[in-house]
């Protein structure tokens, strides 16, 4: 039995922030050493930030990194610790590892494979390590912040570390960065068959709806057919401003998860340790008697590291937390991660609070229920001082006593009224807002809608009628909006949260410089479909919370549920732009929304043409709908989704939630001007004719509601 405490470090980081960037680092490492941890692995591009896109180009990006690591350095007194940073190395840039003993650099492994798919964009600023390849690069010297004496020359490229010394003897370390482990060809199997012990994996893994289950069975089965301990940590929070990470960590060996640390914490750094052995798994690697390649001993970096006696402990078996147990899991995981998104876009921005427009409807109540959890999982996490600490820049938060009394700092909503608005929406708003103790202010604009329209009409020398310019009525409205919730927002140094959802994203379907003015748009990422459900599960079943530790008492409340989206639940979705007699909805402006997500997901996701999803459409929605309807919603879909890329182009930054997204500038580019599908288009309609008669009616057809300018 040769036992080794390890722990896979999550790092709360920001892209450049040099300073904070290294302290987490230092303080994960003493926090690690306090807990007699021997190996602490650290997330990908810990140093600099995993988000630093083109200033990856500028050399003061790498000197900074490379001054960083040395300070690093001197706190890594008895304990192995990996780090991640950018390396210049023969005018190309390499995304590294460094493994650093007792405060010696040991060598620095290169990432082999670069994700250019989804978000990632890695190739544009790295170049991809060659396996079985080791070079030297040279490290220090006053360029780098270090002594005129103290430039060293450290091994490179595709590397094995053996650390020999103590009680266990040489143990044999590799590493996987990232996307290298989940690639058929992955490195993992060179590193079994050089008789690797433990792998590594820094990763900075976006989050998205149950990616956490993939990432696990990658670790679980790595460690099972290479006979090793696996070690993986991920980065945590809102890092740059659009992806989110869920600080997913864990150990697993010989096919057992060992541990599985909290995700989507509001700590700056989280120790995940486990106890694994090295005897164990060199047994698995030795019963496996499958053909080996030939060793690479050139690739092999031998020193000296004393590993410590380590108690035995009882077998570890990881368990998950009480919420992603449940039923509910994205939802779960929807309100968790947009909360999380939501404070460190708020503390990083050292902005001093949000403002929303509240219409009483599910966009701006979801995203003011998601403002509410931000805080009350905040307190949850951290305690009231916790966050009074993380936010000490607000002064205004610093003699709040509760949760409701934060809230009631950070987030000011309005309601804005005109003729065409309801009771309901209004009585849905200010409920909400009461509820979660938003402060709630509302304003009449109907004099400023009509004073718009009668300078309009007298220089048209017309009256404007819903017969003849409905559009530029409805978006008039919403346009009208703006001017004053950003002004609140201005006096207030807040940042205001823009309302649109990802269904509204891809047909156009909102006013710009109206309803999508604001500097962050949370829901951009997540259908309004889904996004109805979440707020009725988030009035009724509510956030989990019973396994965090303020919650232990018998008299704290297991779940978090807010009753004050009752009104909103019980709305039928509208833009309330029209004449209340009217009776404006969105789906029929638009069409179900069950049906434009569907559409979306063969279109844009999976690059379907009109004809293919119409096909698709028809045995999923034979017996709700005809199929008139669905090759008029198809061909709506097209012409709406082609016309509104520069809509897209515009919105605010929004957080990235799924696998894909709708956002041009992490994921979906569309040509602004494109030929709007025209032929394909042509060819579904004349198959749907010849196959049962289908047509579209050109009366019908054709853009309503907010679907222009």
């Amino acid at each position: 039995m040769k036992l080794l405490k390890v722990a896979a470090g999550v790092l709360n980081q920001t892209p450049l922030a040099w300073d904070s960037n290294r302290q987490h680092i230092i303080s994960a490492i003493e926090a690690a050493r306090q807990q007699e941890v021997s190996l602490l692995v650290l997330p990908e591009l810990c140093i600099s930030g995993y988000n630093c896109d083109d200033m990856f180009f500028a050399q003061n990006t790498i000197d900074q990194s490379i001054a960083s690591l040395l300070e690093i350095v001197e706190h890594t007194a008895d304990i192995v610790v990996s780090v991640g940073l950018p390396l210049r190395h023969n005018n190309r840039t390499y995304n590294t590892a460094c493994l650093i003993a007792n405060k010696r650099i040991l060598g620095f492994a290169v990432k082999q494979y670069l994700p250019q798919n989804g978000i990632h964009y890695e190739p544009r600023w790295f170049q991809p390590w060659s396996a079985f390849v080791r070079d030297e690069i040279k490290i220090g010297g006053p360029s780098h912040g270090g002594p005129s004496h103290g430039e060293f020359s450290y091994p490179f490229g595709d590397l094995v570390f053996e650390l020999s010394g103590g009680p266990v003897g040489p143990v044999r370390i590799g590493f996987e960065i990232c996307e290298d482990a989940w690639i058929a060809n992955r490195p993992g199997r060179s590193l079994y068959e050089r008789g690797v012990d433990v792998i590594l994996n820094p990763s900075a893994s976006h989050f998205s709806f149950n990616k956490s289950v993939t990432r696990e069975r990658l670790v679980v089965d790595a460690s099972r057919s290479f006979g090793v301990s696996y070690i993986y940590t991920n980065l945590l929070g809102n890092e740059a401003g659009r992806a989110i990470y869920d600080g997913d960590a864990m150990v697993a060996s010989n096919g057992s998860l060992l541990v599985s640390g909290p995700r989507l914490s509001y700590e700056d750094y989280l120790i995940v340790p486990a106890v694994i052995d090295i005897d164990l798994t060199r047994l698995n690697q030795v019963q496996n008697r499958g053909n080996l390649a030939l060793a690479y001993p050139n690739l092999r970096v031998a020193e000296r590291f004393d590993w410590p006696n380590v108690t035995p402990v009882k077998p570890q078996v990881a368990e998950l937390e009480s919420w992603e147990r449940g039923g509910y899991i994205r939802e779960e995981e929807f309100a968790r991660a947009v909360a999380l998104g939501l404070f460190d876009y708020l503390r990083k921005s050292r902005s001093q609070g949000y403002v929303l427009s509240l219409s009483g409807g599910a966009d701006s109540s979801a995203i003011a229920a998601t403002v509410y959890l931000m805080i009350r999982m905040a307190v949850e996490n951290l305690g009231l001082d916790g966050v009074k600490q993380k936010l000490g820049y607000i002064k205004a938060l610093q003699d709040c006593q509760t949760a409701e009394e934060m809230v009631g700092k950070l987030l000011t909503v309005m309601y804005q009224g005109t003729e065409n608005s309801s009771d309901d929406t209004f009585n849905s708003a200010k409920e909400l807002a009461e509820s979660i103790g938003a402060k709630f202010l509302t304003i009449n604009i109907n004099g400023l809608v009509e004073t718009y329209r009668g300078l309009i009409e007298a220089q048209l020398g017309r009256q404007l009628s819903w017969e003849t310019d409905d559009l530029a009525l409805q978006n008039i409205q919403a346009r009208v909006r703006a001017p004053s919730i950003w002004m609140l927002a201005n006096i207030n140094n807040a940042l205001l949260l823009s309302t649109s959802n990802r269904s509204e994203a891809a047909v156009g379907y909102a006013t710009m410089d109206g309803d999508t003015a604001g500097s962050i748009s949370p829901i951009t990422g997540i259908d309004k479909h889904f996004l109805r459900s979440w707020l009725r599960w988030l009035e009724t079943e509510g956030l989990n919370i019973a396994s965090t530790p303020s919650s232990a008492s018998d008299n704290s409340p297991s779940a978090i549920r807010l009753s004050g989206l009752h009104r909103v639940n019980n709305l039928q979705p509208t833009a309330e732009l029209r004449p209340l007699d009217k009776k404006q909805t969105d789906e029929d402006d638009l069409m179900p929304y069950e049906v434009l997500n569907t559409i979306e997901q063969l279109a844009i996701r999976d690059k379907q043409t009109p004809l293919d999803i119409l096909k698709a459409l028809q045995p999923i929605y034979a017996e709700a709908y005809g199929a008139d309807k669905l090759l008029l919603w198809t061909e709506r879909f097209f012409k709406l989704w082609s016309r509104n890329q520069w809509k897209r182009e515009r919105y605010a930054p929004s957080f990235h939630l799924d696998d894909y997204s709708l956002d041009p500038r992490t994921w979906m580019r569309f040509p602004i001007l494109s030929g709007g599908f025209e032929k394909e288009l042509a060819e579904m309609k004349e198959w749907a004719a010849s196959e049962g008669g289908a047509s579209v009616s050109r009366k019908a057809h054709g853009g309503r509601g907010r679907i222009g300018f």
